[in-house]
């Protein structure tokens, strides 16, 4: 080998093959995936008054909201279920899905400094935003769990399927495969077309509506639009978490299925874009 003629006892290289994943690589950096995550948590908040409170405060304001205006004005039917729980079911997964999705969106971009100077597997960075967030989603899921378990125990409404609680982790992983594969893939595409940022955003509040967490898909009486809504991959999962604390919603094994394999491919997708991308990215960036 040329390398070991020069005396060279570390060479690094790009991967030779654009569709390679080194998980070994990624476990090797295990302790900088956890810096990262500490970073993250540490640096969203800091010098705030209120500080990781902020994680209770936000979707108890969003919920409130929704309350007032979908359920108090627009008068959208809940089918029965409490609207501030109705509504805190849905924001609850879709918050840590959409804030993966936002956050590795800019990968490249936020991370250009540091992946210019330092050699890293890259996806430790999108993976770190992913672990960050479960902290923040177990918050929430805190709050969540407090005001479901006050109105099922005040009320009759609720009739909670507990046989499928087992399928709550199995939700939250495809949940953040999801974001993880949305966000790598902008964040690949981002670094030679920047008008995709500005669409981030926008894009992620269009899903919303396009998700079943201010209406019920129940209430959706014309099959073709229901269809419609189906094609997200998101709706099986929110409609699958209401129907497990609620007892409000559809199961629906074969939309769980469409969303498992949409993950599993959008995943492959984006791993093998965002490999293409990091070897080359700093003369675009």
């Amino acid at each position: 080998m040329k390398e070991a003629e020069e005396g060279w006892d570390l060479v690094i290289k790009p991967q030779a093959k654009w569709y390679q994943l080194d998980l070994a690589a990624i476990w090797e950096y295990r302790d900088l995936l956890m810096l990262f995550v500490k970073r993250d948590f540490i640096s969203v908040y800091k010098q705030t008054l209120l500080g990781p409170l902020w994680y209770i405060i936000q979707p108890a304001l969003t919920t409130l909201t929704f309350t007032v205006i979908f359920g108090g004005i627009a008068k959208i039917s809940t089918n029965g279920v409490p609207p501030i729980l109705f509504y805190l079911s849905g924001i609850t997964l879709w918050t840590y899905f959409s804030d993966c999705l936002n956050r590795t969106s800019n990968t490249f971009i936020s991370n250009s400094g540091i992946f210019g100077k330092v050699y890293f597997p890259r996806l430790v960075a999108p993976l770190s935003v992913l672990v960050s967030n479960l902290i923040k989603l177990g918050i929430q899921m805190l709050l969540f769990l407090g005001v479901w378990t006050y109105y099922l125990y005040t009320g009759d409404t609720l009739k909670p399927c507990y046989p499928y609680f087992i399928l709550i982790p199995f939700l939250i992983i495809v949940m953040a495969g999801l974001g993880l594969g949305f966000g790598i893939l902008i964040s690949s595409l981002t670094t030679k077309y920047r008008d995709l940022t500005f669409l981030v955003g926008f894009g992620t509040q269009l899903m919303m509506y396009a998700s079943p967490i201010i209406y019920p898909l129940s209430t959706i009486r014309k099959p073709e639009y229901r269809h419609i809504l189906m094609l997200n991959p998101v709706t099986s999962i929110i409609e699958t978490f209401k129907y497990i604390f609620l007892g409000n919603g559809i199961l629906n094994w074969y939309a769980l299925l469409y969303s498992i394999v949409f993950m599993v491919i959008l995943l492959l997708v984006s791993v093998i874009v965002f490999n293409k991308v990091e070897k080359s990215f700093m003369d675009t960036v």
